[in-house]
């Protein structure tokens, strides 16, 4: 299943026109404003698909959405390279918000409950840190065989080998093995209303799986946001064009490789979780704020540190959903990252127009640290077992 997991990670994000999507809007004859428009059309078309992709995920077959998801973003790379104007792009941004929506919830569920019925749960964190990781890599290597291929055959070239790869993709989904939780078999509810409601009822009733909810997108929303400015923080840095884009694959080498530390962290501690998003936020800002090309290299450690935050809270919610709409429970913690992601850019696009990048990234470090103290917090408060069993 891993191997199979990873390719799967690997073809959904070896699209070549991730790089250059935003040129072919601009060189269709698309304004700024509808190219914004576009952007708003995909995050509102994921939100609103989330959690009833979940649900569906619960209902039906895992396996058949997850090859449905990348036949989606096939056909929409398919129409914006065959028909370049706003509408088909619009509808493309729509196909992709499903596809993201359809992924969400189920892959997470698939892998857990196969990795459970081999009797393997503890390992979730270290594949699914892994397959994020391969994931990263796919991008960044589909940023540098873009150049050459657009080179060759301008966007018809780099849109028909994202078809292809979109199109691998499901073929290796469908090579997947699907299991369910034995333990839920007899009282797994039967429809698509029954589903969403035991999902949203565990994650309203059950303390422990609403606080691991939660952490999903306290750890993952902002620094997924800041991803798409570091070009212009480097910018901002003093670095020439044509360092830009090193300085980029420094910071998303340093999430890859925050991925693969997650095997180490899976049974890590309140504080051990503090200590990784301390050090996350320190770094962030101070790397950022040193004026320097060298802060990077902070960046990137921040980076790293929030990816593997992301991946040890993943797996904690895995671990605390019991009952049998896990795909749906995983959906809301997706609902709430995006809500977050898009409340983060809001707030950044509003106060970079008085602060600078370097003092934005700084300023979002701060929430990391924030969280870290609360959970140092907590832990130092609790009892110890000896203290509550007394009297």
């Amino acid at each position: 299943m891993p191997l199979k997991l990873y390719a799967y990670a690997f073809l959904g994000d070896f699209i070549l026109l991730y790089p250059v999507y935003a040129l072919l809007f601009s060189d269709s004859g698309l304004t700024v404003p509808e190219i914004t428009s576009l952007l708003v059309i995909w995050a509102v078309s994921g939100l609103l698909l989330e959690v009833p992709s979940g649900a569906l995920a619960d209902t039906l077959s895992r396996r058949a959405l997850l090859v449905a998801a990348p036949l989606l973003g096939a056909a929409g790379f398919a129409l914006w390279t065959a028909v370049p104007a706003y509408w088909a792009f619009a509808v493309g941004f729509v196909l992709w918000g499903a596809r993201e929506a359809l992924e969400s919830g189920a892959l997470e569920a698939l892998v857990y409950d196969h990795l459970d019925h081999e009797g393997a749960a503890e390992e979730y964190a270290k594949v699914m840190g892994r397959a994020r990781s391969v994931g990263m890599v796919a991008v960044a290597l589909s940023m540098a065989v873009a150049a050459p291929a657009f080179a060759a055959g301008g966007y018809t070239a780099v849109g028909v080998a994202s078809v292809l790869a979109c199109l691998a993709c499901a073929a290796v989904a469908l090579t997947f093995t699907e299991r369910r939780a034995a333990e839920h078999d007899d009282d797994d509810p039967t429809g698509y209303l029954d589903t969403l409601r035991a999902g949203l009822a565990e994650a309203r009733t059950s303390p422990k799986v609403r606080r691991a909810l939660l952490l999903v997108p306290a750890v993952t929303a902002i620094w997924g946001e800041l991803d798409e400015y570091v070009p212009l923080l480097a910018r901002e840095s003093g670095a020439a064009t044509q360092a830009v884009p090193l300085l980029v694959l420094l910071v998303s080498a340093g999430a890859a490789c925050g991925g693969l530390l997650a095997r180490y962290g899976d049974r890590m501690r309140a504080r051990g979780f503090a200590a990784i998003l301390a050090t996350g936020g320190l770094a962030l800002g101070l790397g950022a704020m040193s004026g320097h090309l060298a802060g990077f290299a902070g960046i990137a450690l921040a980076f790293a540190m929030f990816q593997l935050g992301g991946v040890l809270a993943d797996a904690r919610l895995q671990e605390r959903i019991t009952g049998p709409s896990r795909a749906t429970v995983t959906s809301l913690a997706g609902l709430v990252t995006d809500l977050c992601t898009i409340l983060a850019l809001v707030v950044y696009g509003a106060a970079s127009l008085v602060l600078s990048h370097s003092a934005l990234f700084a300023l979002f470090g701060v929430p990391y640290l924030v969280i870290a103290l609360v959970m140092s917090r907590k832990r130092a408060s609790a009892p110890t077992a000896r203290e509550a069993s007394r009297p």
